[in-house]
């Protein structure tokens, strides 16, 4: 029998296996499996010679060896039917469908993981009064811009509550509205939308955007969670003053990448509280001395200086 070019160099490893002493068996089988596994293909004469060879060989080996050709054939489309069985596998037909494996028990199945949640900034700390809100604003607005960067570092250490986050929808339709005015210097715009985005008072707001050297503006950029990149933009075009000044931007850019968003937002916090406070003292104002003689009244008036006296007629018709 003339054996197939596959199999040429298993000749001296059949004579070797039949001596006494040395046992090549499990070695041979994984070789003559690694041989028929590397071709994708094989002719009639070279699965015959397969099939002969290894069927013999399956029944002399140990467990071990038996197993790791198993599992080689096991995937291997072209395995001879014959050494399937063999090997206990049962051979897969032309578009059969392998059936649904049984349910896993709910006892085995691993517990879900918490979903990750969204951390916002923390709302806890010192909620500011009013009072304190206008005091703090009116020394920030009254201090230096050197003042202003301290107050505005400072803040990011202090226990004072902040004011939560804009909402990324709402910030991020406020923001491209505010680049749009301020790309054609729409100052008023621009102030206009500020306020809204931020809940701020319009008095608030204008002073904000009307301030001269910039830093109460990146507070409020901050807040809203602008880009760095757009903040420049609001810089260049918003007010030639501004952008100008390559100074002024660059000291600003640098102030905005350090401004930490918990100070900004603490800082947000006391410009809301500050408006509040400045209700309340309209609404509480003082009584005048003399406001019930500005007063209308209903009843009859005084005759003025120098004017006719009134004349009083009885029922009866006389003068009295």
């Amino acid at each position: 029998m003339t054996r197939s070019s596959l199999f040429l160099g298993l000749d001296g490893l059949m004579t070797l296996s039949r001596r006494d002493g040395v046992d090549i068996r499990p070695t041979l089988l994984r070789v003559l499996t690694d041989l028929y596994v590397q071709a994708s293909a094989h002719s009639a004469d070279e699965e015959r010679q397969f099939i002969e060879l290894a069927s013999r060989l399956i029944d002399e080996v140990d467990d071990a060896t038996r197993a790791a050709v198993c599992a080689r054939l096991a995937i291997y489309p072209s395995t001879p039917t014959d050494i399937l069985r063999k090997l206990g596998l049962r051979p897969t037909r032309e578009n059969e469908t392998l059936p649904q494996a049984a349910p896993i028990p709910a006892s085995m199945l691993p517990k879900p993981a918490a979903e990750p949640r969204i951390v916002e900034p923390s709302p806890t700390g010192l909620s500011m009064q009013p009072k304190d809100a206008a005091e703090l604003c009116e020394m920030f607005f009254g201090a230096s811009a050197s003042e202003r960067t301290a107050i505005l570092q400072s803040l990011a250490d202090t226990p004072l509550k902040p004011a939560m986050r804009i909402p990324e929808h709402r910030a991020n339709r406020a923001i491209e509205a505010l680049e749009m005015a301020a790309f054609v210097s729409d100052v008023e715009n621009f102030t206009a939308e500020l306020g809204e985005s931020l809940q701020l008072s319009s008095r608030i707001a204008a002073q904000i955007v009307d301030d001269d050297t910039g830093e109460p503006l990146a507070c409020a950029a901050k807040a809203l969670g602008m880009p760095s990149a757009a903040f420049q933009r609001v810089l260049l075009f918003l007010k030639p003053e501004l952008g100008q000044s390559v100074q002024t931007v660059f000291r600003l850019s640098r102030l905005y990448e350090r401004l930490s968003e918990r100070a900004a937002l603490i800082m947000l916090a006391a410009w809301r509280g500050s408006a509040v406070a400045a209700a309340a003292r309209s609404k509480h104002r003082p009584s005048l001395y003399d406001d019930e003689r500005q007063r209308p009244r209903g009843g009859a008036s005084r005759p003025q200086p120098g004017s006719a006296p009134v004349v009083r007629t009885g029922t009866d018709g006389y003068k009295r």
